[in-house]
């Protein structure tokens, strides 16, 4: 309870000196010349113009810089780098497939007809000749 007291004493004491500065600020601000006044005038809308100039400039480079960010964001999402293989990689990938290229049975040969592999010399030359274009 005595801090509540003491906060309204306090108040009490506050309100004669408030009003005493404003007292004083008023007279003081009648008895400026009109050159100084006219000079605190401009001074403060320089401080107000100021103060918004900033709001303006970022809206200026609001829209440049949102398209640029969409075109980014276009072309990321359009260009996908193709995957990169190193020399050693590539070269293990065509050391593997040059065996499997000479054995194309098929892995179930057990169970597949012995005469669809009878003349597989002749299928290796047709297949060689059909490459290349025919003489006539």
């Amino acid at each position: 309870m005595k801090s509540s007291d003491q906060d309204q004493a306090d108040k009490r004491q506050q309100k004669p000196f408030e009003q005493r500065a404003r007292e004083l600020w008023r007279e003081a601000a009648r008895q400026v010349d009109p050159a100084t006044a006219e000079r605190l005038r401009a001074a403060r809308r320089e401080a107000l113009q100021a103060a918004r100039a900033p709001a303006r400039h970022v809206t200026r480079w609001l829209i440049p810089t949102g398209a640029f960010a969409a075109i980014a964001l276009a072309a990321l999402m359009v260009w996908q780098p193709l995957p990169r293989t190193s020399a050693a990689m590539q070269a293990h990938q065509t050391a593997s497939a040059t065996p499997q290229a000479d054995n194309e049975l098929p892995p179930d040969a057990e169970q597949a007809d012995p005469a669809l592999y009878q003349n597989l010399d002749f299928y290796a030359w047709l297949a060689a000749n059909d490459r290349q274009p025919a003489t006539h």
